[in-house]
């Protein structure tokens, strides 16, 4: 069979090898400037991150819905997402890249754009809710710590997460863990 753009989602979703070999010609470009985005700075994972998108979408290729968004879109939204997973990874073991302990600049390049998209995500949620995540996930403090903090009981806090995953999903309805 031919893989063309009218049939190569419904092979993708078959798990056809042609399909993928396709996706990669036609969209490996796309996909390849949103990781270079990213990790503009971080040239030796740039490779090994786009590997993580196109296993990325050939996983979820089920969760894509056409008459939501284009595929273009979709998988670049998995592109910039898997891009931010790896500059939130290394950014955890900055200490660990061979980097010259005088270059702030990285670290305050990295750090921003960690914060950049983690702003652009959270701005569906309330000012309350965007306060309990970055506790949680950016600060890496424990329930009991944020429903200390923030005066909110564990089971109020653990609905507000997951009532704002919910949001999230639906707002980047592409990301689904690999």
């Amino acid at each position: 069979m031919k893989i063309t753009e009218n049939n190569f989602i419904e092979q993708l979703k078959e798990h056809n090898e042609k399909a993928l070999s396709y996706m990669i010609q036609q969209y490996g470009g796309l996909l390849s400037s949103v990781v270079n985005r990213h990790l503009r700075l971080l040239k030796e994972y740039r490779e090994e991150c786009l590997n993580d998108v196109f296993l990325g979408i050939w996983k979820n290729i089920g969760y894509y819905d056409e008459e939501k968004s284009s595929f273009a879109n979709w998988s670049a939204g998995i592109a910039r997402y898997k891009a931010v997973d790896y500059l939130r990874k290394y950014y955890k073991n900055i200490d660990d890249l061979d980097i010259p302990q005088d270059d702030k600049g990285l670290e305050e390049i990295v750090e921003r754009e960690i914060s950049d998209e983690l702003e652009q995500m959270l701005d569906c949620l309330n000012e309350q809710d965007k306060e309990i995540f970055l506790k949680l996930y950016m600060e890496e403090k424990d329930m009991e710590q944020v429903s200390q903090e923030t005066g909110l009981s564990k089971n109020v806090i653990y609905n507000r997460v997951s009532r704002g995953r919910r949001k999230i999903q639906k707002e980047y309805p592409g990301e689904k863990e690999a």
